[in-house]
């Protein structure tokens, strides 16, 4: 078996690697693994994604953009606290062709800002804070299936999964219970 799918047997760690190039190459063939279509990602400029989309979609079809942020100087007195000044950002197609209009980070970073928000195991210096790492990785599923199925979105008017056609209906809490439920039986009738 070649290292790709060596690496890849396992990647329920993945949601809480670190930003290595190992850690973000499984992250991306996992990813890969599951698309079925040709697609346009975007990253920052971290290098580690070029190594990870090197490594995850050599010879695929996929359009791969870099947006590179470009900061100035912090103010000297206020270096420390203050991040440093926005200057503009800088568009970079590295495979394929992707489309210029949606070279963006926008979504990736907006749910690094709705995760700590909605899940506060996230935010440090609070009682709900992760102390486990298990008890962080059983979360996580819970977070993510509300937050796609359950929670109804401002801006789409129904959950994500809908507006993806991936359900038709509504989900409930309950209905996640239903599906723990049924597979706790199922796996009851395998053993």
């Amino acid at each position: 078996m070649d290292r790709h799918r060596r690496g890849h047997q396992d990647c329920s760690h993945l949601a809480l690697g670190g930003r290595d190039a190992g850690v973000t190459s499984q992250f991306l063939y996992d990813l890969r693994q599951r698309l079925a279509n040709r697609v346009q990602l975007t990253s920052d400029d971290h290098r580690a994604y070029l190594v990870g989309m090197d490594y995850a979609f050599s010879g695929m079809n996929v359009d791969y953009a870099i947006l590179a942020k470009i900061y100035g100087e912090a103010p000297e007195a206020q270096k420390r606290c203050s991040p440093a000044e926005f200057i503009g950002c800088e568009r970079k197609a590295i495979v394929g062709n992707p489309d210029p209009k949606h070279i963006s980070t926008s979504f990736a970073e907006r749910q690094n800002l709705s995760v700590p928000m909605g899940l506060r195991r996230y935010t440090r210096l609070t009682n709900a804070f992760s102390r486990k790492i298990e008890n962080h990785a059983a979360v996580l599923p819970l977070y993510y299936f509300a937050y796609n199925f359950i929670k109804i979105h401002g801006t789409l008017r129904c959950p994500p999964a809908m507006a993806a056609g991936v359900t038709d209906r509504l989900w409930e809490v309950s209905d996640l219970v239903d599906l723990l439920e049924a597979d706790e039986r199922g796996l009851e009738r395998a053993a």
